[in-house]
């Protein structure tokens, strides 16, 4: 193994970049750009809901948020269990949870961005080992 073909992540796990996983990688974020499905992984977070639930939650029809569930259970993204004969989905593990909360943050720097270089996104208000998030200059209301 040569160590040009490592990405580091996490912990000591690293990835081979000609791994057949980098194509499934390349799947996942197909399945999860569509912005009914990150509304879906956004409000099923930690928990479990029934399709009528995440229906009303997400403004779409029933049937449009079947579709969609779906296609993120084949996906493995998330699971369900019955009670008589109502379905509850939730998410498999946080693993989708922790994708879409990151793009959610790279959106973030994107909208920041239009605000000029000293634009701070939400997530880094007050974390000190942003640049300039703790500046109270850049903080004060007009």
């Amino acid at each position: 193994m040569h160590a040009d073909t490592h990405i580091p992540s996490e912990g000591q796990h690293q990835f081979e970049l000609d791994s057949p996983t980098v194509e499934l990688a390349a799947e996942v974020f197909g399945m999860l750009a569509d912005a009914t499905r990150v509304r879906i992984v956004l409000f099923l977070g930690d928990s479990e809901h029934s399709v009528s639930e995440i229906a009303e939650a997400v403004g779409k029809t029933p049937a449009g948020v079947s579709q969609h569930l779906a296609k993120l259970r084949l996906a493995r993204i998330v699971a369900t269990r019955q009670e008589g004969t109502r379905v509850f989905y939730r998410l498999i593990n946080g693993h989708a949870q922790r994708l879409v909360a990151d793009a959610m943050f790279q959106a973030e720097h994107s909208v920041a961005g239009v605000g000029g270089a000293d634009a701070i996104p939400p997530h880094h208000m007050g974390d000190p080992s942003s640049p300039r998030a703790t500046d109270p200059e850049i903080h004060t209301s007009a």
